[in-house]
C-alpha cells in the first residue's frame, strides 16, 4: 500500500474527509458531466460514465443529482461546460505530483495551481515531466471481514484483477483500468460486500519521507491542492511510515 493511500486511509478514519463532503459531492457531479459529454450518456456503452456512476453511488450522491449531471453532459440541460485537464510539478523532497483537474477556465486554474505549487515548497513542472511516474489503475475496495485475501485474490484474479493488498480495515484490489467494472462486478455477484471502486493513478517508483518537518511540508502542499474548488484528484509518489503518518496528523 502506498504512503499515499496510507495517508489518505488515515485521514479518513480521523473524519478528515467529512468536512470535504460538500466539495466530494460537486466534483463527483462534473465527472460525470465530463464523462457523459465525451462518450455520451448511456453507461452500458461508455465505460468511464459507468464509472463515475458507480462512485458517485458509493459516496451516497442523490440519484436526482446523477441524472441531471448525465443531462447537462449530453446537453439536455444547460450548465456550465467543465473540462479536464491536468498538471503536474514535485513537492518539498523531490515528491512527484499528479494533479487532475475539471475547469471551465483552465487559464485560470493552471496559474491557481502553479501559485499554489510556489508558494508552498513546490515547483510547477512541463506536461509529461512526472506522469510517466504513475500509472492508470483500478481500485475496488472490499470490506476485510467479508472474505479471506487469499479467497479474494483468487476470485478477482479470475475477473482480470492483478493484486490484492492491506488497507486496514479493508482489503484493496487492483485492476488495469479497463477491468475495474468487470472485477467489481464478480465481487459483488459472489455477495462479497464492495466499499468502493474507482480510477486511480499508482506510483511506479517512491520518495522515502523520514522526517516530520519533510512530511508536514509534503502534506501541507498535497491538502492546499486538494482544497482547490477545481481539483478532483491529487496524487503523490511519498513514502511515508503508518507511523509517522499518524505522528504528523495528531494521532
Amino acid at each position: 500500500m502506498s504512503g499515499h493511500s496510507k495517508w489518505s486511509s488515515i485521514k479518513h478514519k480521523k473524519g478528515a474527509l467529512d468536512a470535504k463532503r460538500g466539495k466530494l459531492f460537486a466534483v463527483l457531479t462534473r465527472q460525470i458531466e465530463v464523462a457523459a459529454r465525451a462518450g455520451g450518456g448511456d453507461p452500458a456503452s461508455n465505460a468511464t460514465l459507468r464509472t463515475m456512476i458507480q462512485k458517485a453511488r458509493d459516496a451516497s450522491l442523490p440519484v436526482d443529482n446523477i441524472q441531471r449531471a448525465i443531462k447537462r453532459g449530453i446537453g439536455e440541460e444547460e450548465g456550465v461546460i467543465y473540462e479536464a485537464i491536468n498538471y503536474e510539478g514535485y513537492a518539498p523532497s523531490g515528491v512527484a505530483v499528479y494533479v487532475q483537474c475539471l475547469t471551465d477556465n483552465r487559464n485560470r486554474t493552471g496559474s491557481e495551481i502553479k501559485n499554489l505549487f510556489s508558494k508552498n515548497g513546490g515547483s510547477f513542472a512541463e506536461p509529461g515531466a512526472v506522469a510517466w511516474q504513475f500509472e492508470r489503475k483500478g481500485v475496488v475496495m472490499v470490506v476485510k471481514t467479508a472474505i479471506e485475501e487469499d479467497d479474494l485474490f483468487l476470485m478477482a484474479a479470475d475477473a482480470g484483477a492483478e493484486d490484492v493488498g492491506d488497507a486496514g480495515d479493508d482489503w484493496v484490489v487492483t485492476t488495469p483500468a479497463t477491468e475495474l467494472h468487470a472485477v467489481r462486478t464478480a465481487i459483488e455477484a459472489a455477495g462479497i460486500a464492495v466499499k468502493s471502486s474507482d480510477l486511480t493513478m499508482i506510483p511506479s517508483t517512491s520518495v522515502g519521507i523520514d522526517t516530520e518537518a519533510s512530511a508536514k511540508s509534503v502534506l501541507r502542499l498535497v491538502d492546499i491542492l486538494e482544497d482547490h474548488d477545481d481539483v478532483e484528484a491529487v496524487y503523490a509518489n511519498f513514502d511515508i511510515s503508518e507511523a509517522l503518518l499518524t505522528q504528523v496528523l495528531g494521532g
